[in-house]
């Protein structure tokens, strides 16, 4: 029988950090990713729109401001995702 050392044994909110970690490894990571490629999207989605109000080149503004829409929804859905794989 190995004795365990209380110097070896983790506090229980370090253990359950480590345990969530190897669950789901990264998961701090995607978040930031997915926060900083909407970020993006939304402000890309701003110049678009704006150029629409403004009229100027609505032909390739409008596939433009789609794109980065769907950008934004894209990683709504993926941050959400990952929410519901924590519960």
């Amino acid at each position: 029988m190995v004795k365990q050392n209380p110097k070896n044994r983790l506090d229980p909110e370090r253990y359950a950090h480590l345990k969530a970690e190897a669950i789901a490894p990264y998961r701090g990571l995607r978040k930031f990713i997915y926060l900083a490629c909407g970020a993006s999207g939304f402000i890309g989605a701003v110049v678009f729109l704006s150029q629409l109000f403004a009229g100027r080149d609505v032909e390739t503004a409008l596939p433009n401001f789609a794109l980065q829409a769907g950008v934004v929804g894209v990683m709504i859905f993926l941050w959400r995702w990952e929410g519901r794989k924590n519960k």
